[in-house]
């Protein structure tokens, strides 16, 4: 009897379809014990016309269909007494947009860089190269990280410079795997046989050596960024997971570069934004899983959106669920902010579009405002005296960048400058900071790394009833025997 009422909630999805239809993306929760009903509807589904389904967890699935009466069929699945929950795939995006608005300025930088040679096309992923030597020497450019000077990481440091088999997954726009000062920490799948084409594992991913790449479905989650000139006319992807991956853990004392707060715990690189900026809620979900499967203890999470989409009108709540997850199994959620409406902040508490995942109610997210080395709040960051925890270095921030460089910019072009600025780069000071903390107490669980992350910070103006902790993260005191 199950099987023909799965089978005949799956024909009004599959029936009647036309050239003229369109796709539908839905996410679909079965119902607690339901196995077996979400095993029949999966195979069910049949392959053409562009219908594709997948298992995203043990209760989620992603069905993608072409249908003329996709709303009615959605009702349909609702009414299902199998099926506990259905919602969109929600799109998910960089919190940072650099498109020129000012029609003036456009042309006359559209005249500049008319004049100028044309810039590469980004290559293709590149090949994941070995493990480094590790050499010794100062880091060049660790002068010019404000953020980690203000923070007090080398006072920290004396404590330990991170154990390497911490893990933090920067769930991004990926990582650039061949970069100098990043090589030397990237998580390495040691159960995996580069190479081979096989799933040594049997964690469903073959060949995934330092993470995956939930955009393209393969093993080389590199971060394939866009050129200023795209940024400025078309938006998308500047490098931003290499950005935040540096802010994490840049290997330090190697005579490269610069530093991440935890210079010696792994960088695991999970890639579900593309490189036009934005990705799926169903690739969030698998990239998160992955990470709290595959080892990672933090997760670097610097995306997200300004509410849910109202014209949808349901919550994103796969998207919750799996942060549920990796709270269950003891997985620290690191999460920015958001950066206000059109550059200027506003309060999480209160607003009618407070910043997603950062504003979920799941305990395990740690919300991590942006300030500047003037312990100012950055102009663009919300806040909330109950829904954001932190405040770290988010405004003009020197990190690394794809293609061996190191800058605390954007765009430098034809006069027109951007500094990196945003909430996305304060939330990887945290996950650093975790990865650190962590280290020093491995006994500890997520909820004592969260509350002394709170505890540990130094007490702002700019934040008083702004962050739960009123303050800035301060490795320092993180880190000082009189806070345990």
């Amino acid at each position: 009897m199950r099987t023909n009422i799965i089978t005949a909630v799956l024909l009004l999805f599959i029936t009647q379809a036309s050239l003229a239809s369109q796709n539908k993306d839905l996410l679909i929760k079965f119902a607690p014990g339901a196995t077996e009903s979400m095993r029949l509807f999966v195979q069910s589904v049949p392959t053409t016309d562009g219908n594709k389904v997948e298992i995203l967890t043990d209760s989620w699935i992603r069905l993608q269909v072409k249908d003329q009466r996709a709303e009615k069929t959605m009702l349909a699945l609702q009414n299902e007494p199998a099926v506990e929950y259905v919602q969109p795939n929600y799109k998910i995006k960089l919190l940072e947009n650099y498109q020129l608005q000012d029609p003036l300025i456009r042309a006359a930088l559209a005249k500049f860089l008319k004049s100028q040679p044309k810039s590469k096309a980004p290559a293709d992923n590149p090949a994941i190269p070995g493990v480094p030597a590790v050499t010794t020497g100062n880091d060049p450019f660790f002068k010019d990280q404000w953020g980690m000077n203000d923070i007090g990481v080398k006072e920290a440091w004396n404590v330990t410079i991170g154990n390497p088999d911490m893990i933090v997954a920067v769930i991004d726009t990926g990582v650039d795997y061949t970069h100098e000062d990043l090589l030397p920490n990237l998580w390495r799948n040691n159960k995996e046989i580069p190479g081979n084409g096989i799933d040594d594992d049997g964690n469903g991913y073959i060949d995934d050596i330092v993470g995956w790449d939930f955009v393209s479905n393969d093993n080389k989650p590199y971060d394939l960024s866009v050129d200023p000139a795209q940024l400025l006319f078309g938006g998308g992807n500047p490098g931003h997971g290499t950005h935040c991956a540096g802010n994490v853990a840049a290997r330090n004392d190697n005579g490269k570069g610069i530093s991440g707060v935890a210079p010696n715990v792994k960088i695991m690189s999970l890639r579900f934004i593309s490189e036009k900026g934005s990705g799926t809620t169903a690739d969030a979900i698998k990239a998160i899983k992955y990470g709290v499967d595959n080892g990672a203890k933090v997760l670097s999470n610097s995306w997200g959106s300004e509410g849910e989409d109202p014209a949808e009108g349901a919550e994103n709540k796969a998207l919750r669920d799996v942060i549920t997850y990796a709270q269950d199994r003891d997985v620290l959620f690191v999460a920015a902010a958001g950066n206000g409406h059109q550059g200027v902040g506003y309060d999480n508490d209160s607003d009618a579009q407070p910043a997603f995942p950062a504003s979920y109610e799941n305990e395990n997210i740690v919300s991590v405002a942006a300030i500047d080395s003037s312990n100012n709040l950055g102009a663009f960051s919300n806040w909330g005296s109950t829904t954001v925890d932190i405040g770290a270095p988010g405004v003009n921030v020197f990190s690394t960048m794809v293609g061996n460089k190191y800058s605390n910019k954007v765009i430098d072009i034809g006069g027109f400058e951007a500094n990196w600025d945003g909430t996305s780069m304060a939330a990887p000071h945290v996950a650093g900071a975790a990865a650190l903390y962590w280290s020093a107490h491995p006994s500890q669980s997520w909820r004592e790394v969260k509350a002394a992350l709170i505890k540990s910070a130094k007490k702002i103006p700019a934040l008083s009833r702004k962050v739960v902790s009123q303050g800035k993260l301060d490795v320092k005191a993180l880190m000082s025997p009189s806070l345990n």
